[in-house]
């Protein structure tokens, strides 16, 4: 099997998405029904329930598919969709965590599950409550790498697709760690050099978004060699640019509409290309004025104004749709 014999349309991506959600949200009812007879809070069940159904495109998942389709499998059987929707569990781990780190305030236009859980805190001590909603986080994020790994397990997959496809998740695991450690290293020198920042996201992005979902899928269907490579030919350039153009988002794009801040990455001095391509190509007196904003916490809006007209942006990049981050569908990405 070969990625051009592909069909035109292997599968309906909007059924796939249904079923997905299907799976989790029988598994997460589930274990809020069970969370006293296991001593686990059912608030703290019913905060991952809620942080995994407040929206999201459902990427990997569908990516995971579309590989299945490129190495040959036919249809999408029930085991290919719960190891889809082990890795949107394994999303909602990386992005609670994510979050943390970043001190994230909104996520998919709602409280960020720290900002929420330091919200219900009792009392009114904000610095108490700050720490109990970071710290509570980071375990129910870690609940969902656990549950991940059951709903990966539970999958119904034969012992060969099980051996096939546990390294790649090992590696992707690992490959997003790595990612998010460059991330935070980087974090606080948005100038420094663009192939080190590109780096970032080829680890954090490229790889675990696009890439590692395509070789899941595929591994699972018994992929060849050719058929990986012609999938990571189209992958990581794909996740590149989807990395991009979230950093770009992440500065002039509408917060109404992106269900995120367009100031966190400023406020952070997150390492960008875009904030490298700034430092790199402004004015002694722009330069200034970058070392100045850029990193403040107490970053206001009217600040935020002033750094976007450093790269010469005036105007938002045409090519990038930076405003929208809904642009038009187009018919299936063949690899």
């Amino acid at each position: 099997m070969t990625v051009s014999s592909l069909p035109a349309q292997p599968t309906d991506l909007a059924a796939v998405r249904d079923r997905v959600d299907a799976v989790l949200h029988e598994f997460l009812d589930a274990k809020v029904r069970t969370a006293a007879a296991g001593c686990l809070p059912a608030e703290v069940v019913q905060v991952l329930h809620g942080f995994v159904f407040a929206g999201g495109k459902r990427i990997r998942p569908l990516l995971c598919t579309v590989g299945w389709h490129a190495a040959g499998g036919h249809g999408v059987p029930e085991p290919v969709v719960r190891v889809a929707a082990a890795l949107e569990m394994f999303h909602a781990f990386c992005l609670i965590h994510d979050d943390v780190m970043d001190n994230s305030a909104t996520r998919r236009g709602r409280s960020t599950v720290h900002r929420a859980l330091a919200a219900a805190y009792p009392g009114d001590d904000g610095a108490a409550a700050d720490r109990f909603g970071a710290h509570a986080a980071i375990l129910v994020g870690d609940l969902a790498l656990v549950w991940a790994d059951e709903i990966l397990h539970t999958a119904g997959l034969t012992a060969a697709q099980l051996a096939a496809v546990m390294p790649l998740i090992a590696v992707m695991r690992t490959e997003v760690v790595f990612g998010q450690y460059l991330d935070l290293l980087a974090t606080g020198y948005p100038g420094q050099d663009i192939e080190a920042i590109l780096r970032i996201a080829h680890y954090k992005t490229a790889r675990y978004t696009v890439e590692r979902p395509l070789h899941t899928g595929a591994a699972l269907a018994g992929a060849d060699t050719g058929v990986r490579n012609a999938l990571s030919a189209y992958a990581l350039p794909i996740g590149e640019a989807f990395q991009l153009r979230d950093d770009l988002l992440g500065v002039y794009g509408s917060p109404e509409r992106t269900g995120k801040s367009n100031l966190d990455d400023l406020c952070e001095g997150k390492a960008t290309v875009l904030l490298a391509l700034a430092h790199k190509r402004a004015t002694p007196d722009q330069l200034a004025l970058l070392h100045a904003l850029v990193g403040r916490t107490d970053l206001a809006e009217e600040h935020a104004a002033q750094i976007r007209t450093v790269p010469g942006s005036h105007r938002r990049p045409r090519h990038s749709r930076a405003h929208d981050p809904h642009p038009p569908r187009a018919g299936p990405a063949r690899p």
